[in-house]
């Protein structure tokens, strides 16, 4: 049993590992990380509340996350202007959503709820896109080549590319104004953003998971480091008030060796599983931490 003195966690060095192994497996095949599921384990489990938890989960997207990116990329299936978008517009949003939870959300009981409203819209959509059918591609695509992304047109008007044999396009500025929303969310929660984006991306624009999943994994990463630096210098700030904000990086270290390797697993699986089964999987999670979060705070 080891102590970690920012976060005040008592744990086994191999249950942060092995933890992230597992949710990082099974919610990289949908393009994320796992930090949405992560968080309530630190919260729940660990007790770890304070507003540190945050950037904490961060961290466990820096580590975790550049295993699966290189899976993508190596097969072909990155969508760089996605990537360049989503970041651009997350990365300022993180900084107004860490101000945001430092100074309206320090509450553990007002925290989880909106932990719970973030976990109930994500399990909605993603229920919504199974049952619309939208995670499966229009045909099969067992030839490697079926499974390269080919560019079309990236301007300020769409983002365009061809996929399967066929062809896919969001409108660049309301993609834009999207991720900017998504990166206040995401710096409060701690979560990059991705996994708010991804099921959007999916259920709304139509985009085929097996494009989209290195591209929020990527931007993800991109807006995790914006948010861990955010962190950082906002807690040389607040340091007279006794309130842990910076984040715990041992913790999250530990976190994100197991995410690590459950990323990269899952990136390499991802073509040969059915994709619905996955996202009826995660549905599922979610709206149980949802539920119960909300639940717990109205009652």
């Amino acid at each position: 049993m080891i102590e970690l003195p920012v976060s005040g966690v008592e744990t086994y060095w191999w249950v942060p590992a092995t933890v992230a192994f597992g949710i990082s497996l099974l919610a990289s095949t949908g393009g994320l990380s796992g930090a949405f599921f992560l968080l309530p384990f630190q919260v729940s489990i660990l007790g770890f509340t304070g507003p540190a938890v945050s950037p904490t989960n961060l961290v466990f997207n820096i580590v975790a996350i550049p295993s699966g990116v290189y899976r993508f990329w190596r097969e072909g299936r990155m969508v760089w202007p996605l990537v360049w978008i989503i970041a651009l517009g997350t990365i300022p949003g993180l900084l107004v959503g860490a101000f945001v939870r430092i100074n309206y959300l320090p509450d553990p009981s007002a925290f989880k709820f909106f932990v719970g409203m973030v976990l109930l819209y994500i399990g909605g959509r993603l229920g919504v896109d199974i049952f619309k059918g939208k995670t499966m591609l229009n045909k099969s695509g067992n030839a490697a080549s079926d499974f390269k992304v080919i560019p079309i047109a990236f301007g300020l008007k769409r983002i365009a590319y061809k996929f399967n044999g066929t062809d896919y396009s969001v409108p660049t500025m309301v993609l834009f104004s999207l991720s900017l929303i998504v990166g206040v969310i995401g710096g409060i929660y701690g979560i990059g953003g991705g996994a708010i984006l991804a099921p959007v991306l999916v259920s709304v624009f139509g985009l085929p998971v097996y494009t989209i999943a290195g591209a929020t994994l990527l931007s993800t990463f991109l807006s995790s480091v914006g948010g861990v630096v955010v962190y950082s210098i906002m807690a040389l700030f607040y340091r007279d008030t006794g309130m842990a904000i910076a984040p715990d990086w041992i913790l999250g270290a530990m976190f994100g060796v197991g995410g690590s390797i459950g990323i990269y697993i899952g990136a390499r699986l991802q073509r040969y599983l059915p994709v619905r089964l996955i996202k009826a999987i995660l549905t599922a999670c979610l709206l149980f931490i949802a539920v119960r979060y909300i639940a717990g705070f109205v009652w």
